[in-house]
């Protein structure tokens, strides 16, 4: 179904060795550069400011477009601002997807959509109104271009099935882009995913990205590269298909996608939304290197399920349904393992009954299950049949308002709600834990995009949890058919004909504001008393003593453990009363713990360095010449799966963190917002525990003097060990702006 193999030639259309091209009498000076032929370097190519575009060199990035949704453009926009920000150098679409429901917290989030508003008018941006689009959708259909890039403050920002390479990224590294600075990264890998085949009837795009997932995320294959989708297996695949395998590529852990693109499905997207100049067609060389394949026969895939918690724990749907008590055993012992938490037994098994898993929910949602396609062909599923009048309930939610119009009016949202489905407007709630929240112990079934611990809305810390397992819309639709039993789109019988989407432009004309390039400097920015400016960070001392506020063992920590979501995202505008919630699912005790820490770094000012941390400065026998800083820590295996959101590392840095400790990094863009708020981002192999007292002596010179490698000791009692941390290689300017203490005094001090 799925291979991975390493480095092969792409030429003509056919995956061949280096020996085979060698007999060909291909010369070694084509052989070298043939990473030059992939789709992914034209593209890097044209947006690099360097002179120079070559493998594993630095590019330095301007886009073309960006877009931010209401849990971050204000932040952005404050950051910005606060920096010099004067106009949207480029088009900036802010959305309203997240918080729309606003219906938590007051007013505080209707305030941020008033400030969004206007920001747009003042600064020259776009402002696409509550339940109108979610982020990613409207994106696609309005800014999207073959051979663009866009920048994204989310992490399914991935439009590579319309020919755009699309990244998504913490709000600093947009914060760059308004201050017509760059994005840094060195020259990626790309890894081709060549598509055979032809998917079975009732196959749909989430169960395409899951079999990708599954193969390659715990390997790492595609981690921080390009994925680029050829084969012959792509022609057969409708857009709307090749949309949803492309958003679910954030779960491989990638930087970004791109596919080649066709006249018969690529161009008459762009034409149906009278968007033909975006258009042209995109393919790899004659010949062009890979640093690795991903082979996947479309025609052997099947249903797939992702179980608790996270989208690579994928088996094959009819295993699960065939053999459930196996399998959501070994699922159930390994959750409740890293759930950690004695007063809560974690169950799937009590949804078995009489040998068939009952589920309680449902949910087609959001930028991957919200499409036209899928919602269309599920209502086929459920023509003329009921979801019950038992517990399971089905919500569906349309991506867009031009989405919804269209199943509007080809009868597909009547055949759902005659069925007992609950349609909705536009709205990302389910896909963060915001809307849909399913009762305790209960299982949902999801085609949204990501499953951790807690993602849906459920609360460990307070004894709550619920689980969900991601499935495709087609399964979710067989599933409520059938009552809430799981069941399989292959068991089915059903009409799976989608007729030709119809696009109404006025829909977006008629609401979205679009003040592109027309920044009004008169206009005034608009206020809630939730939104707060940052509060003053300090630049890098000459050394820093560390305590560390919690150590973390499991092998991946997710975002959403680092600072949840749901909720809490009402206060994404509020940094110093956002940083209350974090690790609060994770490790309670963090916050208290960092206050206290901080409290100490506060009074050393005042007195200087004193109590536990000079007496371990004694113990480790250091003499600490030049400044000195106290500050709190975080270590973890592997920080930083899911989201782009930069409060996982804001939300540290406010309570006076400096520093995070890992094994490796689960994401680039964790690790970027780390640097981008001044916190280093820590290597070691060494075995932490909570109150550990790290001692780094000399960091500010070893940063400002391009070193990697820092001296430290580590105090745990009475007990001292002599250590190494280190980083991965730092550019000049990240190496400035952890200096500066972050991203904010980095450019106060560049004015």
């Amino acid at each position: 179904m799925i291979e991975l193999r390493q480095g092969k030639y792409l030429l003509d259309g056919r995956f061949v060795d280096l020996d085979e091209l060698k007999a060909k009498g291909v010369e070694a000076k084509t052989l070298e550069e043939a990473y030059k032929g992939t789709m992914a370097y034209s593209i890097l190519k044209s947006h690099n400011t360097l002179p120079v575009t070559e493998k594993g060199q630095p590019l330095k990035i301007k886009f073309d477009a960006m877009a931010s949704h209401d849990i971050t453009y204000v932040g952005i926009i404050q950051t910005a601002k606060a920096s010099g920000l004067e106009k949207f150098p480029i088009p900036y679409v802010l959305t309203n997807c997240h918080n729309s429901l606003c219906a938590v917290g007051g007013t505080i989030n209707e305030d941020d959509h008033v400030f969004g508003y206007s920001a747009a008018k003042k600064y020259g941006g776009i402002f696409v109104p509550p339940h109108q689009a979610v982020i990613h959708t409207y994106m696609r259909e309005c800014m999207s271009g073959c051979g663009k890039m866009i920048l994204g403050s989310d992490s399914h920002t991935r439009y590579g099935a319309l020919g755009t390479m699309a990244v998504g990224e913490g709000g600093p590294e947009l914060v760059k882009q308004l201050l017509c600075r760059t994005y840094d990264i060195k020259y990626p890998e790309v890894i081709a995913i060549n598509l055979t085949g032809k998917p079975k009837k009732g196959v749909g795009p989430q169960d395409v990205a899951l079999a990708i997932i599954g193969a390659v995320f715990k390997c790492g294959f595609v981690k921080n590269k390009v994925m680029e989708f050829v084969g012959e297996g792509v022609k057969d695949l409708p857009i709307e298909y090749r949309i949803g395998i492309d958003v679910m590529t954030t779960e491989t852990t990638c930087l970004s996608s791109i596919w080649t693109t066709d006249d018969d499905e690529v161009k008459s997207y762009y034409a149906v939304r009278g968007r033909m100049d975006d258009y042209k067609a995109i393919a790899p060389d004659k010949l062009a290197y890979y640093d690795g394949v991903v082979d996947v026969n479309l025609s052997e895939i099947t249903p797939q399920i992702a179980l608790p918690f996270h989208p690579s724990n994928v088996y094959n749907l009819q295993d699960v349904i065939d053999n459930p008590e196996d399998i959501l055993s070994a699922v159930e012992k390994e959750c409740n393992r890293l759930l950690g938490n004695d007063k809560i037994n974690f169950k799937l098994t009590d949804k078995i009954v009489d040998g068939k898993v009952r589920v309680e929910q449902g949910i087609i949602s959001g930028c991957a299950g919200g499409t036209y396609d899928n919602i269309y062909e599920a209502s086929k599923i459920l023509e003329d049949k009921a979801v019950g009048d038992g517990k399971f309930t089905l919500s569906v939610y349309p991506s867009s308002t031009p989405v919804y119009y269209d199943l509007l009016k080809k009868g597909a949202i009547a055949n759902l709600v005659r069925s007992g489905a609950n349609v909705k407007s536009a709205f990302c709630g389910p896909c963060f834990g915001a809307g849909d929240v399913p009762a305790n112990n209960a299982l949902s079934i999801r085609h949204t995009t990501r499953n951790f611990e807690s993602r849906e809305g459920s609360k460990p810390a307070n004894n709550q949890i619920a689980s969900v397992a991601l499935m495709d819309a087609r399964s979710i639709a067989a599933t409520a058919a059938n009552g809430g039993i799981l069941t399989s789109a292959l068991d089915m019988d059903y009409d799976n004909t989608v007729p030709a989407f119809a696009y109404d432009k006025t829909i977006y004309e008629k609401r979205v504001y679009n003040g592109a390039g027309k920044p009004d400097p008169n206009a005034e920015l608009e206020y809630g008393p939730n939104i707060c400016d940052w509060p003053e960070v300090i630049s890098l001392t000459d050394n820093i003593v560390v305590k560390l506020a919690a150590v973390i063992n499991d092998p991946v920590t997710t975002t959403d453990e680092l600072i949840p979501s749901g909720e809490t995202s009402s206060y994404r505008s509020n940094p110093m009363k956002l940083a209350e919630f974090a690790l609060s699912r994770k490790v309670p005790e963090y916050v208290g713990r960092a206050k206290k820490i901080y409290q100490s770094e506060l009074d050393r000012r005042a007195s200087g360095l004193t109590g536990e941390y000079a007496e371990a400065v004694k113990k480790a026998g250091v003499e600490l010449k030049g400044s000195v800083s106290v500050g709190s820590g975080v270590y973890a295996v592997k920080p930083g799966d899911g989201s782009a959101r930069e409060q996982a590392a804001s939300c540290q840095r406010v309570l006076g963190g400096v520093c995070n400790i890992a094994k490796e990094y689960a994401t680039k863009r964790y690790r970027s917002n780390l640097i981008n708020w001044g916190m280093l981002p820590f290597l070691s192999d060494e075995e932490y525990k909570t109150d550990d007292i790290v001692i780094v002596y000399d960091v500010k010179s070893v940063v400002d003097n391009g070193g990697n490698e820092f001296k430290a000791k580590i105090v745990r009692g009475d007990k001292v060990i002599d250590t190494v941390l280190k980083v991965d290689a730092l550019t000049d300017d990240e190496r400035d702006i952890i200096s500066k203490g972050c991203l904010i005094n980095y450019y106060k001090a560049h004015k």
